[in-house]
């Protein structure tokens, strides 16, 4: 029941954001291990690789979320008595819950050395690696402000606004509309990512194309802060990124909407940023040119070249 409770609260956003998603679905797999009452380790491999696969589902854009379960299914060793299997697969899933926290905190460390005195910042969505950046910076005494967007049609803005007010932080909020109106104020943009193809293009929020490319206009640099687990290995193969498509009732009243026979409402959640409009990503490894994404594939996430010819949720399967 955790396992497709939390599947749900990920596809309908009650769970929003790619780390906190990854972390949700790896907290569920381990709960679910716990759980599970069966007579052998092949039954118990079996059953959390469907676990693993109802939850890689959930959101077909954040890569984060099959990279997190590909990383802790991947470590299930089914030839060990079913108590050490059990045993060691939640350990697996500590770690990683720990180290996506840990990830964030050291990216706000490395973020910050880009955020000086007088800038003025705009960011866009509720990124928690963004936040980190200017948290720590302000943290360390910087004086900045920030241009934060509503976000529609969601409004995760408001969560970002909430955010850098309780934090002290002065912060316009605007209508996403008016960044054009605002860029030519803006010294730096930075947001975060939902996933980062092997050329550097970055899929985020949708609206995150338009701003990108009005700070390209504007001169004005485009700093992304992702961690490494939302890299997407099966870009290497020149495989799109899903972009979900939301409900339509997201953007328009049903009762409006029946009203209006020739009407299609299309309510895409992400859009894809190209990597000559970013100029730096933010890892928790360092920061990198987005030129340089193929080598966080390689040598950070682990995948082997026969995962990039499984399917979409990281060489899970549900039989």
């Amino acid at each position: 029941m955790v396992v497709t409770d939390t599947a749900e609260m990920i596809k309908n956003m009650e769970i929003r954001g790619a780390g906190r998603i990854a972390r949700a679905a790896v907290e569920a797999l381990s709960r679910h291990s716990r759980d599970l009452d069966v007579p052998d380790t092949g039954s118990y491999c079996r059953l959390m690789r469907q676990a693993g696969a109802t939850l890689a589902r959930a959101r077909p854009t954040a890569v984060s979320l099959p990279n997190a379960i590909h990383r802790v299914i991947s470590s299930l060793d089914c030839e060990l008595p079913l108590d050490l299997a059990r045993e060691r697969f939640d350990a697996e899933c500590r770690e990683f819950i720990q180290t996506s926290g840990d990830a964030v905190a050291r990216i706000g460390e490395i973020g910050a050395r880009h955020i000086r005195d007088g800038d003025v910042l705009l960011t866009h969505c509720n990124s928690e690696a963004a936040l980190a950046c200017m948290l720590e910076a302000h943290q360390k005494g910087v004086d900045f402000e920030v241009f934060a967007t509503e976000v529609r049609p969601r409004n995760q803005g408001l969560l970002t606004l909430r955010v850098l007010d309780d934090a002290g932080i002065k912060t316009n909020y605007i209508v996403d509309s008016a960044v054009r109106y605002f860029i030519n104020d803006i010294d730096l943009v930075i947001v975060g990512a939902d996933a980062v193809t092997v050329n550097g293009a970055v899929v985020n929020k949708i609206g995150t194309s338009q701003i990108a490319h009005s700070a390209h206009e504007a001169r004005t640099n485009l700093i992304v802060a992702a961690e490494t687990y939302k890299f997407a290995p099966r870009t290497i193969l020149g495989e799109y990124i899903e972009i979900e498509e939301r409900p339509p009732d997201e953007v328009l009243d049903p009762d409006i909407a029946r009203t209006l026979s020739n009407v299609t409402v299309r309510n895409p959640a992400f859009d894809v940023t190209p990597a000559e409009y970013v100029d730096m990503i933010v890892t928790e490894v360092g920061a990198i040119p987005p030129q340089m994404a193929y080598v966080i594939i390689r040598d950070y996430l682990g995948w082997e070249i026969e995962d990039y010819h499984g399917n979409s949720g990281g060489g899970l399967s549900e039989d």
